[in-house]
C-alpha cells in the first residue's frame, strides 16, 4: 500500500466518531427508563383495580352508607350482606349450575375443536381452507343479530330451558376462536411424529389422543381460560335460554337484585364478589400452566 493511501485511511479513521462503550447494568441497578416504565405500569395497575375497590368496599356497607359516601371505607364492616346474598341467590345451587355449564362447555369445545383443527391442518385441500375461513368468519358475526333465529331453532330442537342445550350453544359460539387458536398452534407440530406413530401401528384415533393432543396442552390451557371467563360471566345467552329458577347461573341470580322500583345495591355487590371469587381461585390455580404455555409458545 502506498504512502498516499495510508495517509487517506488515517484521515478517514480520525474523522470517524468513536463509539463510547456502554457499561452494562450491574445486578440490583436500574436505569431511569426502566424506573419510569415500572412506575407507569404500577399506576395503570392501580387504576385498573379502582372498580374492584368500589365493589369490595361497598359490599360491606349498608344501603344508607353506600348512598352517603361511596368512595370511603365502611364505618362498620357488615358481613351480613354476604349471608343475606347467599340465601337470596341460593348461591350453592347457582354455583353448581354455573360450574356444570362452564366445565361441560369447555369439555365439548376442547374435544371437538381440537379434532377439527387437526383434520383441517393435516388435510391439504382447498375445501379444508374454506371450512377454516368459515370458522374465522363466524367470529365477527354479532350475537345480537342471531338472537331471534337462535331462540326459534332452539325451541324446535328442544334446547331451551336446559343446561345441556346451553352447552351445545356455547359449543357453536366458542368454536370459531378455539379452532383458530388450535389451527395456528397445530402447524408447529411436526408431521414426522405422527408418521412414525402410524408406522409403529398406531391408529388414527391413537395418533391424535396419544401423540397430538398431549402436545396441545399449552394452547388448550389458554383456550380453557378464555372460554371460562366468557362462559362464567355470560348473562345474555342464559337469560334467553334458562327460564326456571333452579337453572339460573350466578349472573342471572345477581341480576334479580335489581327490581323495577328498588335496587338492593348492598346485596347485589356482595353477590358480585361471590361470583368473582371462584374465577380468582381458578386463575391463580392455573397460573403455573399459563406461564408454561407462554414459555412453550415462545420456544416453538
Amino acid at each position: 500500500m502506498t504512502t498516499e493511501k495510508l495517509e487517506h485511511v488515517e484521515r478517514n479513521v480520525e474523522k470517524t466518531p468513536k463509539r463510547i462503550p456502554q457499561r452494562p447494568l450491574r445486578p440490583g441497578t436500574y436505569s431511569w427508563n426502566l424506573g419510569i416504565i415500572e412506575l407507569v405500569a404500577i399506576l395503570l395497575g392501580l387504576l385498573y383495580l379502582v372498580p374492584f375497590y368500589y365493589v369490595v368496599a361497598n359490599s360491606f356497607k349498608s344501603m344508607a352508607e353506600i348512598f352517603t359516601n361511596t368512595s370511603a371505607l365502611p364505618n362498620e364492616w357488615l358481613t351480613s350482606n354476604y349471608t343475606e346474598a347467599w340465601e337470596a341467590m341460593n348461591y350453592g345451587r347457582v354455583f353448581l349450575n354455573s360450574l356444570l355449564i362452564t366445565v361441560g362447555a369447555n369439555a365439548v369445545i376442547v374435544i371437538f375443536t381440537s379434532m377439527a383443527a387437526w383434520k383441517l391442518v393435516r388435510t391439504k385441500h382447498w375445501i379444508s381452507t374454506m371450512i377454516f375461513f368459515m370458522f374465522v368468519a363466524a367470529m365477527v358475526i354479532p350475537f345480537q343479530s342471531i338472537m331471534i333465529p337462535l331462540v326459534k331453532v332452539s325451541s324446535i330442537l328442544g334446547l331451551l330451558n336446559s343446561h345441556w342445550g346451553l352447552i351445545v350453544m356455547y359449543l357453536g359460539f366458542g368454536s370459531g376462536i378455539s379452532v383458530f387458536l388450535y389451527h395456528g398452534f397445530m402447524k408447529s407440530i411436526p408431521e414426522e411424529i405422527e408418521e412414525a406413530a402410524i408406522i409403529d401401528g398406531c391408529s388414527t384415533w391413537g395418533v391424535f389422543w396419544r401423540i397430538v393432543f398431549p402436545l396441545l396442552k399449552p394452547i388448550t390451557v389458554t383456550i380453557v381460560i378464555l372460554n371460562s371467563l366468557w362462559i362464567w360471566n355470560d348473562f345474555l345467552l342464559p337469560s334467553l335460554v334458562l327460564r326456571d329458577v333452579e337453572l339460573r347461573t350466578i349472573p342471572l341470580a345477581t341480576f334479580y337484585f335489581f327490581g323495577q322500583y328498588t335496587k338492593q345495591w348492598d346485596l347485589a355487590l356482595a353477590g358480585l364478589v361471590l361470583g368473582i371469587v371462584p374465577l380468582l381461585v381458578f386463575f391463580f390455580g392455573m397460573q403455573k400452566h399459563i406461564i408454561k404455555g407462554i414459555t412453550s409458545g415462545s420456544i416453538k
